[in-house]
C-alpha cells in the first residue's frame, strides 16, 4: 500500500470526497428548507433588514467556526475560542482607547492576542500531552479572567475612535449598488472563509491537518512533525478567534469583558452540522459556513415567531445531536 502524507488510500480518499459532497448537499438542503418554512410562517422573515441581521449574526460565530474546523479535523477540540475572542476584543480596545494607537495596530494586537492563546493551547496539547478538552477548558477560564482584569470589570467603548465602528458597519457594497447596505464585516467573514478554504485544501498545513485526524501515529511514522503541525493548527484557530474579537468589538463599538462564553458551542455546532466529524479526518470550510448559516437562520426565525430563548437553545442542541448521530451512521457505512 502506498503511504502518502494524508495517510489515506486512493479508494478511501474518493469515498471521503463523495461523503463530504453528500453531507454538504444535505446541509444546504436543510438551510433552504429552514428558509422556506420561516418565509411561509412570517412575511417579515425575508425582508432586507432581517436578512442583513442574519448575515451579521452569522459573522462572528462563523469566523470562530472556521478556526475550530481545523482543530476538529485533527481530532481535537477547542473550548476556549469564545473567551479568547473576548480577550482579543479587550486588547484591541486597550491599544485604541487607552494607548491611542492607530487602528491597524489595534487590529494587529487583537489578532496577535488570539494567535498567542492558540499557540499556548498547542504547546500544552502537543508538547505537554494534555488532552485538548482539558487544555482548552483551562484556557477558557484564563482568557475570561484576563479579559475581566485588563478591562477593570467594565466595558471599554470605542467612542474616541468612531472610524473603527464605521469601517466595520459601513458598506462598500452600497457604494457600488445603491441601497444594498451590506456591512463590511460580512465581507470580511466571506473573505476569511475563502482564505480558510484555500489553506485547508491547497496548502501543506491543510494536508497535514487531515493527516493528523485520519491517523496521527501513521503520520508520525511517515515523518510528519506531528507536534509542530498540531501547534500550527491551534495557533490558526486562535488567529481566527482574534479576528472574531476584532469584529465583535467593531460591531458593538465596545469590548464587553463578560461576553464570549457560549460562542464556542455555537461555533462547534456549526462545524459539526456542516459535516466536520468529531472523530477527526473529515470536514470542509463550505460545510462549516452552511452550518453557521443554519444556526443563525434558525435562531432568527424562532425569534421572529416569538419562541422563547430557552426553547431556541433546546432546538439548537437537538440539531447538533442529530448531526453527530448522522455522522456516526455515515462513518459506520464507510467502514
Amino acid at each position: 500500500m502506498k503511504t502518502e502524507p494524508a495517510v489515506l488510500t486512493q479508494t478511501r480518499r474518493v469515498r471521503l470526497v463523495r461523503s463530504d459532497a453528500v453531507q454538504r448537499l444535505l446541509a444546504f438542503g436543510a438551510l433552504i428548507l429552514i428558509i422556506v418554512v420561516f418565509s411561509l410562517a412570517s412575511p417579515n422573515f425575508l425582508q432586507f433588514d432581517n436578512v442583513v441581521g442574519i448575515l451579521l449574526a452569522t459573522t462572528v460565530t462563523g469566523v470562530l467556526a472556521l478556526g475550530v474546523t481545523f482543530v476538529i479535523i485533527t481530532g481535537g477540540i477547542d473550548l476556549s475560542i469564545g473567551t479568547v475572542m473576548t480577550l482579543s476584543a479587550v486588547m484591541t480596545a486597550i491599544f485604541l482607547t487607552e494607548w491611542h494607537l492607530p487602528i491597524p495596530l489595534g487590529i494587529v494586537a487583537g489578532l496577535a492576542t488570539g494567535a498567542l492563546a492558540g499557540l499556548v493551547n498547542g504547546v500544552f496539547i502537543a508538547k505537554l500531552k494534555i488532552p485538548s478538552f482539558i487544555a482548552t477548558l483551562g484556557m477558557l477560564n484564563v482568557a475570561k479572567g484576563l479579559a475581566l482584569v485588563i478591562s477593570g470589570l467594565k466595558p471599554i467603548y470605542f467612542n474616541d475612535t468612531p472610524a473603527f465602528n464605521q469601517a466595520a458597519m459601513g458598506s462598500v457594497v452600497s457604494a457600488v449598488v445603491p441601497g444594498l447596505d451590506v456591512p463590511n464585516i460580512v465581507l470580511v467573514f466571506f473573505g476569511a472563509a475563502i482564505l480558510a478554504s484555500l489553506v485547508l485544501s491547497k496548502t501543506i498545513l491543510g494536508r497535514y491537518t487531515f493527516a493528523l485526524g485520519s491517523n496521527e501515529e501513521a503520520a508520525r511514522l511517515s515523518g510528519v512533525s506531528v507536534d509542530g503541525w498540531k501547534m500550527a493548527v491551534y495557533t490558526l484557530a486562535g488567529l481566527f478567534s482574534g479576528l472574531a474579537g476584532v469584529l465583535i468589538g467593531a460591531r458593538l463599538n465596545s469590548a464587553q469583558p463578560s461576553l464570549g462564553q457560549g460562542y464556542e458551542l455555537d461555533a462547534i455546532a456549526a462545524a459539526v452540522i456542516g459535516g466536520t466529524s468529531l472523530s477527526g479526518g473529515e470536514g470542509t470550510i463550505l460545510g462549516t459556513v452552511i452550518g453557521a448559516f443554519i444556526i443563525s437562520t434558525l435562531t432568527n426565525g424562532l425569534r421572529i415567531m416569538s419562541v422563547p430563548q430557552e426553547w431556541q437553545t433546546v432546538v439548537t442542541g437537538g440539531i447538533v445531536i442529530i448531526a453527530v448521530y448522522l455522522d456516526i451512521v455515515r462513518r459506520r457505512r464507510q467502514a
